[in-house]
């Protein structure tokens, strides 16, 4: 095994020992016991490996403070809803497990009635799968935890009508009867400011637990919950600013560099001068972020994980410091026809031999190309976010998960990151086209 290799399942084991989350110099500290890393490298591997998220703590004067930095463990693998459901699923890329057996609560796997969903996380399904994401060295309550915070499936949301109102059960109408989870969400979002003060329950009472239990969990999986729902929140917050194209929703109009735009300040859409849009939200407000043609050259270069400005912003997380950061863009190249301009063209990278990033449909140092180009990729994701595509090079064939962000080796059951990242146009680049459309109309 790897020196990296053997930190990350280190480090994965020590997270899960530890409730599925440490803070990041306490990774440190324990991790040096099992292996020789400096602390710069952990940061690079947290921040770069897809198992880990790094929740970082409040900036102060301008410098990010490590103690206040959290290590989440995370995991793409999720179980199979038709295999729980009896169903066939025809070769799925998900884990095949009695949910019962995850929740240590499987009466029929003890008794002398087996159960009909496997208890066999090594079997010829489950760990193929597990040693494509490098969990098959995990012992099973390492993988049990690690799962219940990363599926959403196997545990119940947090009840925000319990989060409103002032009664005891706050909005919630179903009260006793609700089968969602009662507890604080300011608890869960780690911002709760009464402490123990607080009249919402900041851990599992005997709702809760009646809830779990009958879902299905056993008192030890209860124990831990209140601390794993916060790991589900940090956990998705960074999802939610992780995703690359946030103008899905807030997309820059291509009318307005044309001057027809014919709803004007009446326009759903962003009207503003370039084709993307780099702000940080300030409080409650976004707000945009100076020098954003040299964030925007910076996170065009795959090579880059972070903007070189004096508050960096991660690319990875899309944060500076603390401070949620988004990108807003015009539409994707592929769904418009040619002569739109200043659309984004989006390009898609694989990491080659060396470190080095190549992209899709390229020569690479072999003078070797693959199958799919960034475009043909772009059509594809633009079609299905969570589609895996085939992609073949030479005499061997991948495929790329969009959803992990990953090209696989079947065969060799290798795996190689892909990123996607905007082709860099500068601020002359857009003045030009704008005055070229502007002269012909």
């Amino acid at each position: 095994m790897s020196g990296n290799s053997r930190a990350i399942l280190e480090a994965t084991r020590l997270l899960c020992a530890s409730r599925g989350a440490l803070q990041l110099p306490k990774l440190h500290e324990r991790l040096r016991e099992r292996c020789n890393i400096t602390a710069e490298d952990l940061c690079t591997m947290v921040c770069e490996h897809p198992r880990f998220v790094l929740v970082r703590g409040p900036e102060r004067d301008g410098r990010l403070r490590p103690e206040e930095c959290t290590v989440v463990a995370q995991t793409s693998l999720r179980l199979c809803r038709s295999y729980g459901r009896g169903e066939p699923c025809g070769g799925c890329e998900e884990l095949h497990l009695c949910k019962f057996f995850i929740y240590g609560t499987c009466r029929f796997g003890k008794g002398r009635k087996p159960c009909r969903f496997s208890h066999d996380v090594r079997s010829d399904h489950n760990y193929r799968l597990l040693r494509e994401c490098s969990l098959h060295e995990l012992d099973e309550d390492e993988l049990f935890l690690l799962l219940l915070q990363n599926d959403p499936a196997l545990l119940p949301e947090v009840c925000l009508h319990y989060n409103k109102g002032s009664g005891p059960h706050g909005c919630c109408t179903f009260q006793g009867a609700c089968t969602k989870m009662h507890l604080c969400q300011h608890f869960v979002q780690g911002d709760c400011i009464f402490g123990k003060k607080c009249k919402r329950q900041h851990a599992i009472d005997e709702h809760g637990l009646s809830v779990l239990e009958e879902r299905g969990l056993s008192r030890d999986a209860i124990h831990d919950l209140p601390f794993i729902y916060s790991n589900i929140h940090q956990l998705r917050a960074a999802a939610a600013e992780n995703v690359p194209e946030s103008a899905q929703f807030h997309e820059i109009c291509l009318h307005f560099f044309r001057n027809s735009c014919k709803f004007q300040n009446a326009c759903l859409q962003v009207h503003f001068y370039l084709p993307y849009k780099w702000e940080v939200l300030d409080g409650s407000t976004w707000t945009d972020l100076q020098h954003m043609e040299d964030i925007e050259r910076d996170f065009c270069d795959p090579y880059k994980m972070e903007s070189g400005c004096v508050q960096p912003i991660d690319f990875m997380t899309m944060t500076r410091g603390s401070q949620p950061v988004r990108r807003l863009s015009t539409v994707s190249s592929v769904k418009k026809p040619p002569f739109y301009s200043l659309t984004t063209d989006w390009l898609w990278y694989y990491k080659g031999d060396h470190g080095k990033w190549v992209e899709y449909g390229q020569l690479d140092e072999r003078q070797c190309s693959t199958s799919e180009t960034s475009r043909t990729l772009e059509e594809k994701y633009q079609s299905d976010r969570k589609a895996e595509v085939k992609v073949v090079k030479g005499r061997r064939e991948y495929i790329i998960s969009f959803k992990d962000m990953y090209q696989r080796n079947p065969k060799h059951n290798t795996k190689r990151k892909v990123c996607r990242r905007p082709r860099f146009v500068s601020w002359d680049e857009v003045e030009n086209q704008v005055a070229v459309f502007r002269n012909q109309m």
